[in-house]
């Protein structure tokens, strides 16, 4: 948190009291230090609620309802997403929300960046509601992380109380239940006076999945930092904020060694798939996913929300320690062993399906749908052999559970949501909310077309 003395963070404010009219020339500027700016915020937040005794329910139906069926679709990805651009348009191009990547348990990430709210003359309030939810629609049915970057957040951006609480509301269970991680960022006094204003309302529960991070590498453990869509003037006051508190030194990690660490002969995560094939005779594809796939064919394939279920990272991170030092490994979870899997897949050196396929996919969706199937038969192809066995060994067992999809409700789009990111991820391995659908697309007609593509005559 910064320093009551801490230099402005570029807060500009017009003194003159009057944000609605230009700004003249004679009108005297003052740059405020985060306390200052948090305190007039929370002067404000204070007026606000004093100024709604009455809630107004007409205003909350306003909010919540309109645009409710053209933003409510579900579908994780679209033959033609021309309908959700042209709409939500004028608020996409902020970059506000990003879903990016998983996190060690394979968890989606959906990042917020307060620094890239526009003013709220600029941003509609009631869109950008019905945008988020259109947004968090296609992940919330599965566990998924939120990380809310609060740098940039002040007085002419700021989103009402009456929204705030508004947006509360709309996030229902639906929403609440699958999240497991709310990491608050750079948390200032203003984000802790509006956790006491909501705390009657947010459940004891709910209040144990919020985490607070002072500094960036707090979460380096938990979410890879390489795939979060930092904007570059958090980082830049993250980076001063360590300065300033250089008490509280970074503790080390494998990131902050100059040279590579070389992999035990037994490891097992995070080496290429050649690297497992030379030290792993006898495992035509990794042993990780031989032993996790037969344990959840035995005893997976009725579990409901298979895949969409993390156990504890603890219970994770033994299981990869057990694996990587060569020791045998008996799993008694279904959902440990399915997140297992997920993260063996996301912790691959380069995905599945390679770099050099990433744009590939990225453009699926411009491929007239008739024949798409003919099209990504041929991309496959180029697939190194080890990556293509593989993957023919993957989609031949998700084949399998959705074929159980009556009870486990993992259908092929289900599955496509809960692999797309695990499977296909570019160099600097920030997945774009942008890039998400044609990777959910492609990884769709895959299982869609299984047949064609893994033929049982097909190098496995």
């Amino acid at each position: 948190m910064a320093s009551p003395s801490a230099p402005a963070e570029g807060i500009l404010v017009d003194l003159a009291g009057d944000n609605n009219q230009p700004m003249l020339p004679s009108t005297k500027l003052e740059f405020l230090t985060q306390d200052e700016e948090d305190q007039k915020m929370a002067n404000q937040l204070e007026n606000e609620i004093r100024g709604e005794v009455q809630y107004d329910a007409g205003e909350n139906q306003s909010i919540g309802a309109h645009g409710r069926n053209e933003a409510s679709a579900k579908g994780a990805w679209y033959d033609s997403q021309a309908q959700a651009a042209a709409e939500f348009a004028d608020v996409s191009k902020y970059g506000i929300i990003e879903v990016s990547g998983v996190d060690s348990t394979g968890r989606p990430v959906i990042v917020v960046s307060a620094c890239r709210l526009p003013s709220n003359k600029q941003l509609d309030q009631k869109k950008f509601l019905r945008y988020l939810k259109f947004t968090l629609d296609k992940y919330v049915e599965s566990d998924y992380s939120l990380i809310y970057l609060h740098y940039g957040l002040n007085s002419g951006n700021k989103p009402s109380f009456a929204w705030l609480r508004e947006a509360y509301r709309e996030f229902d269970r639906k929403y609440k239940k699958n999240l497991k991680s709310l990491y608050l960022v750079h948390p200032t006094t203003f984000i802790r006076i509006l956790m006491n204003v909501f705390k009657p309302l947010i459940s004891a529960k709910f209040g144990r999945k919020i985490k607070y991070v002072n500094y960036l590498h707090e979460m380096a453990g938990e979410v890879p930092l390489n795939q979060l869509p930092i904007p570059r003037e958090v980082i830049t006051h993250d980076a001063e904020l360590t300065k300033r508190n250089s008490n509280e030194s970074r503790p080390r990690d494998a990131s902050d060694s100059a040279h590579p660490v070389q992999p035990l002969p037994t490891q097992q995560f995070g080496v290429s798939l050649q690297c497992l094939s030379e030290n792993n005779p006898g495992y035509v594809v990794p042993k990780v996913m031989q032993e996790t796939v037969a344990y959840l064919k035995e005893h997976g394939l009725d579990t409901e929300g298979l895949f969409r279920r993390s156990p504890s990272a603890l219970a994770i991170k033994e299981i990869q320690s057990l694996y990587n030092e060569g020791k045998p490994v008996v799993f008694d979870d279904p959902h440990l062993a399915a997140v297992v899997l997920k993260s063996f897949l996301r912790k691959l050196p380069e995905p599945l399906l390679t770099y050099d396929l990433y744009e590939f996919i990225l453009n699926i969706t411009r491929i007239d749908a008739e024949t798409r199937p003919r099209v990504m038969g041929t991309w496959l192809q180029k697939l190194p052999r080890e990556n293509f066995i593989t993957l023919k060994f993957l989609m031949n067992f998700l084949n399998t559970v959705a074929s159980h999809s009556d009870v486990n409700k993992m259908t092929f789009q289900n599955l496509a949501v809960v692999f797309g990111p695990n499977l296909a991820w570019s160099t600097d391995q920030v997945a774009s909310l942008v890039a998400m659908g044609p990777i959910n697309t492609f990884v769709m007609l895959m299982l869609e077309n299984h047949d064609q593509f893994f033929a049982d005559d097909s190098e496995c």
